[in-house]
């Protein structure tokens, strides 16, 4: 069962997106009297896992993810005594390719640690209206690339799958996104800010693996 190589699993997985400080999620812009702040608070991806084993330790790994950051915004105005916020989310799609090195921690628990590329897509814009302003999203590029790192622990069952808890940090190579945040005075004239959005996040991740065929692993494991 613990022999790899050869064999093709296929997994769903959940990412809730983990806000950490560390990784600054929290964006400013200043245009006097105004301020702005635009903040990762969550977000939530899913999708699909195919991973194949190319040796009895090593894997690729890759699939599809629908990933949803969501940020809370505030524009203020300082002169006016004006301050309001919102939430809004951005919508985005990731194909990963992984190399996944596994290291035996038990007779059916090993730990897992990844490292790669992803594409990244995002298919449209986002925007959110205030009272007297609002925040417009806009993508850098529909197609962007990243790295993403991994570790995680996995339990394999020996017919009923693999269960898998982890963690991945997405970075892009470039801005994801430019946010621009709008006052309108009491005539509806526009006063701008803009600022970029990284698209950085931290991920739990939740995968179930679906059960590989004995009479099959064996098969693939004997090539």
């Amino acid at each position: 069962m613990h022999a790899q190589q050869g064999v093709t699993t296929f997994g769903i997985q959940v990412k809730p997106v983990i806000p950490f400080g560390f990784f600054d999620p929290i964006t400013t812009v200043e245009a006097p009297p105004l301020r702005g702040e635009v903040e990762l608070t969550g977000g939530l991806g899913f999708g699909m896992v195919v991973r194949h084993g190319i040796t009895r330790s090593i894997s690729l790994e890759t699939g599809i993810n629908q990933i949803t950051r969501r940020y809370d915004f505030t524009i203020a105005n300082d002169t006016s005594g004006y301050s309001e916020g919102s939430q809004v989310r951005y919508v985005g799609y990731e194909l990963p390719v992984l190399a996944m090195v596994y290291i035996r921690l038990g007779e059916r628990t090993w730990m897992n640690n990844a490292l790669g590329l992803s594409l990244d897509m995002y298919p449209s814009d986002a925007q959110r209206d205030l009272e007297e302003g609002r925040i417009y999203i806009f993508r850098n590029n529909w197609l962007q690339t990243g790295v993403v790192a991994n570790m995680s622990v996995e339990y394999r069952t020996e017919r009923s799958g693999y269960l898998y808890l982890g963690a991945t940090f997405h970075r892009p190579f470039n801005d994801m996104a430019t946010a621009d945040l709008t006052w309108y005075d009491d005539r509806f004239v526009p006063t701008d800010m803009r600022t970029t959005l990284d698209g950085s996040y931290l991920t739990v991740d939740i995968r179930y693996f679906f059960h590989e065929p004995p009479d099959r692993t064996r098969t693939s494991g004997s090539r």
